[in-house]
């Protein structure tokens, strides 16, 4: 019978609970405070990459798409929150959670988050 390895046991768990993944290593959500916000929205675009996106323009100004429906309206940080505006649900406001380049916007109702990745725009051809 061959002799365990303590070590070698806990690398196989490690490996079997992180998968092919390596999310073991993967950077967690954390809150983004108003500051950060201001810093790093102006001149990105936040998108699912199928059914939305949000442009976030200098000067607050705010173009989004939706199911293919193209809308301008404002964004403004309000406190340690994301508030856009001009969409047919009125002003809202987020919560903004980020990992790397992934963000979720959460409402404070605990429903689902809009979850999206935060990059440069491309420029059209």
């Amino acid at each position: 019978m061959m002799a365990r390895h303590p070590l070698a046991i806990a690398f196989a768990v490690t490996a079997a609970l992180t998968g092919p993944s390596g999310s073991a290593g993967a950077e967690p959500f954390r809150r983004l405070p108003g500051r950060d916000l201001t810093i790093r929205l102006p001149g990105m675009k936040l998108t699912d990459d199928v059914h939305w996106a949000y442009g976030f323009e200098k000067g607050g100004h705010l173009r989004s798409v939706s199911m293919g429906t193209l809308r301008t309206g404002f964004w403004r940080v309000q406190g340690d929150e994301l508030c856009l505006g001009g969409g047919p649900d009125g002003t809202r406001c987020f919560q903004v959670w980020a990992a790397g380049d992934g963000i979720e916007l959460r409402r404070g109702d605990g429903s689902l988050p809009d979850v999206g990745t935060l990059r440069k725009p491309q420029a059209r051809r």
